[in-house]
């Protein structure tokens, strides 16, 4: 991403409000789609589809009494881009508690663009086990006109068409101090 000093937000698209009523939907929708929270093994991607996840998992506790598993995968070695992250790339756990064999899981992440990131989170899931399905949630989706990979949301806060040079952000408290999704763009020189 670029040097986050340097971006103009353009628009504010969700305050905190708005980013708490997408993630209790979001919840419904797949408890709804997976018949309960039984076999549902939510799994965040580094970074932001963590705490996401975190919150996921509180909501279908709320409306199912039962806590769905819970994991988060690092992705960082399966990029396609690995090359261009830098010499030393920092590598953080991937933490899959229970076996993922026959669960259905719930990969859930902040922002849906390219693809290239869900490529690599299935790539290292299936590397775990296999699955019984895989299922995707994601806050914001930048629209199919982005996507470089056959990949699409099960579950989808907000649709948020973008241009090309245009940068979704999503501010989470725990790395943000703030709780909003924006839209940055880089000023123009």
């Amino acid at each position: 991403m670029a040097d986050e000093a340097t971006l103009v937000e353009k628009s504010r698209i969700m305050d905190q409000t708005r980013m708490e009523r997408a993630l209790s939907r979001l919840a419904t929708e797949i408890v709804e789609s997976n018949h309960g929270a039984e076999n549902i093994y939510l799994v965040g991607i580094r970074r932001r589809g963590v705490p996401l996840a975190e919150r996921l998992r509180d909501k279908i506790e709320a409306l199912e009494g039962t806590k769905p598993l819970y994991g988060i995968i690092d992705i960082t070695l399966y990029r396609d881009d690995l090359s261009t992250v830098g010499a030393n790339p920092i590598v953080n756990r991937t933490e899959l508690s229970a076996d993922i064999e026959a669960k259905s899981i719930v990969l859930v992440d902040d922002v849906l663009y390219t693809g290239r990131t869900i490529r690599a989170a299935l790539d290292q899931l299936m590397d775990f086990g296999r699955p019984r399905k895989v299922q995707l949630a994601v806050l914001i989706d930048r629209g199919k006109e982005h996507r470089e990979l056959p990949i699409q949301a099960d579950f989808i806060g907000k649709v948020v068409p973008t241009k090309q040079t245009e940068i979704v952000k999503v501010m989470l408290k725990e790395f943000d101090d703030i709780e909003a999704v924006g839209i940055f763009e880089r000023p123009s020189e």
